[in-house]
């Protein structure tokens, strides 16, 4: 009697035990937030764009997790759930990061994916995740087919696209009263690249009409060597020469153009360089026209946040935070607010894939690059801010500084909701407000 007793107990605390283990596990999967950050850890693009995008996510949910963020950031993690964050390398082409992406949803389970920097890839994983119903956030990537050309429920990007970048540089060579009687170019062979030139030619033929486009280079992403390109350039010299080149292409173009003379010879404008001044260095040319893809690194407005992010960034990894760590941390600001406002609506649980989107729709938020707006794409897509400055070396700060900023809001250089950018370019920029 007493060893049945004794089972009986026995037997009841492991039923208890076991009870408590699957109460806690239960516990543990609505504590939890967990997302899928996807960026180049590997390859021609992550040196300068994607660790320190993956560097700024870390630093940055490291932050959130210690409620230790500037209001209305400062609640510990989503709303009280932890975030687990799980890295993946973006490497590998279009193929593979739809696989990738579909084993973050259904391996890891997670609730959000935030990722992407190719326009390729962007162009391939967002049909996927809106065939699957999982919320998929875009950080970077600069193509505006995405929701020019589509349509999503479940797909959002919280960076401005392409056009603003090259409607800016255009505009700021007017600005500037820079002489433009002919311009090259040399762009990458695929989505991005292709976009980022017949933006900045349409932009050219509306404020330099009589301007003559000369030499149109289209080498392959991750070419690495430019002897050819170059050549063609420095052989047809124009007064401006405009490029869209990033990542190692953009180093590898600088290193090789450099030394043969072509910054001497033509006025170069980059749409999106910033990321490369901190490793160039000195071997930066000065006088070089370029932007962010947005008011980023030594553009980047004043404010409190922005002067906390900075200082976060700075302190962690010895260099100031540029373009892909600004977009990443925007977007994981506008998905933890999206978050928090879904779980608000949904009695405190974690949200769904559903209420997420219906959450990031049509959102505003202060970014240390400044206000992000959903305002393009039926609520998916961001517009927001930019800048343009001009490179200097400055020996005593041992760096490349940035000169003659001028500042384009966003009403200014992206296109109004009820158009294409395309169709907005050629119109002659209807609807443009506040431009310098």
């Amino acid at each position: 009697m007493t060893n049945r007793s004794s089972a009986s107990v026995g037997a009841q605390r492991c039923a208890i035990a076991l009870a408590t283990l699957l109460a806690s596990a239960g516990a543990t999967a609505q504590d939890i937030f967990k997302v899928g950050i996807v960026s180049f850890l590997s390859g021609q693009a992550a040196e300068s764009f994607g660790i320190p995008a993956v560097n700024g996510a870390k630093v940055l949910v490291d932050a959130f997790n210690k409620g230790a963020a500037p209001a209305p950031y400062n609640k510990a993690g989503f709303g009280g759930m932890k975030i687990e964050a799980i890295y993946v390398d973006e490497n590998g082409g279009a193929t593979k990061q739809v696989q990738e992406l579909r084993n973050l949803y259904d391996r890891e389970k997670v609730d959000a994916v935030v990722g992407y920097v190719g326009s390729g890839d962007c162009l391939a994983v967002a049909p996927a995740a809106e065939e699957m119903k999982k919320f998929l956030l875009l950080y970077d990537c600069g193509t505006p087919r995405i929701f020019e050309d589509g349509k999503y429920e479940y797909v959002f990007r919280t960076a401005a696209h392409a056009t603003m970048d090259n409607v800016a540089l255009a505009r700021y060579l007017k600005a500037k009263n820079v002489k433009a009687d002919t311009f090259n170019m040399i762009n990458q062979d695929y989505a991005w690249g292709q976009d980022s030139k017949k933006d900045f030619t349409w932009a050219m033929e509306k404020l330099y009409p009589n301007a003559k486009a000369g030499e149109d280079q289209l080498p392959k992403f991750g070419a690495g060597q430019y002897g050819t390109e170059i050549s063609a350039l420095m052989a047809k010299t124009a007064d401006v020469t405009h490029s869209s080149l990033w990542g190692g292409d953009l180093q590898a173009f600088i290193l090789q153009a450099a030394p043969r003379g072509l910054f001497q010879r033509t006025q170069v404008v980059f749409s999106a360089a910033d990321h490369v001044l901190p490793g160039l260095g000195e071997k930066m040319p000065n006088g070089v026209i370029l932007g962010a893809r947005g008011a980023y690194g030594l553009m980047s407005p004043k404010s409190a946040l922005n002067d906390w992010w900075w200082d976060l960034y700075s302190k962690a990894y010895n260099v100031y935070p540029v373009q892909a760590p600004y977009r990443m941390v925007q977007a994981l600001l506008g998905l933890k607010l999206a978050a928090e406002k879904a779980m608000a609506a949904n009695g405190g649980k974690k949200p769904t894939h559903e209420q997420l989107a219906a959450a990031l729709k049509d959102l505003e938020w202060d970014s240390p690059a400044g206000r992000i707006r959903m305002a393009l794409g039926n609520g998916h897509q961001a517009v927001q801010d930019t800048a343009i400055g001009k490179t200097r070396y400055d020996a005593a700060k041992k760096m490349v500084v940035l000169d003659d900023i001028v500042r384009f809001p966003a009403d200014c250089v992206n296109p109004p909701a009820t158009m294409k950018s395309e169709d907005w370019i050629k119109a002659g920029f209807p609807g443009a407000k506040g431009c310098p």
